[in-house]
């Protein structure tokens, strides 16, 4: 029989709650931050505007990201709308291709050489920031026109610099990286929204 949650000691589950708020309640108090989302919005809306698309990519649970990402763009957020145009760069026969025949490191890069168009934008998530597939992709993207948006944890590693915008968020782990990240990537897609008078 379960206790009265009210009484004895706290869950053991709360340690992960509490410490996932304090990572947002320090991401809050970065006005600049959060001003680069704000801007990653408009920069979005514009895209869409010109009848562009985003691309998005991101390894293991950040792949997972941006897969769910794309998604809500492709089908629905909150409520329906028209689709806007996104693909998450993770298509296995691609992903599988590109890394037997040239490398890991290009899995990414050669999907943007392959769709990216000048009126797009690359969405790259990396907890690290030093991600050489993630590089890759931003500096493709960046040779096509693109315009490119980061998402970053622990200082922006080697991605700091390397795209137009960056959001860099605190955490010490990947998991509260990831989490922040995933927080940010539904903002946008409401913001986007917005912007677009399709909320």
């Amino acid at each position: 029989m379960i206790g009265n949650p009210a009484s004895g000691p706290p869950p053991k589950a709360a340690a992960s709650f509490f410490e996932a708020q304090r990572v947002i309640e320090t991401f809050l108090a970065d006005r600049a931050m959060l001003r680069k989302v704000d801007d990653a919005a408009a920069l979005l809306v514009e895209c869409y505007r010109q009848d562009g698309k985003v691309l998005i990519c991101g390894n293991g649970g950040s792949l997972c990201d941006a897969m769910h990402f794309a998604e809500e763009m492709t089908g629905r957020f909150r409520k329906d709308r028209r689709p806007l145009g996104a693909l998450a760069l993770g298509e296995a026969g691609h992903l599988t291709c590109v890394a037997n025949d040239y490398g890991f490191e290009y899995v990414f890069s050669r999907g943007v050489e392959a769709l990216g168009r000048r009126d797009d934008v690359l969405i790259a998530l990396s907890t690290s920031g030093n991600s050489t597939n993630i590089l890759r992709a931003a500096e493709a993207a960046k040779a096509k026109g693109m315009r490119t948006v980061a998402l970053l944890g622990k200082g922006g590693g080697r991605m700091r610099g390397a795209c137009d915008l960056e959001v860099v968020v605190p955490g010490e782990t990947a998991d509260r990286i990831q989490e922040l990240h995933m927080l940010i990537l539904h903002t946008l897609v409401e913001l986007v929204e917005i912007g677009l008078d399709l909320a």
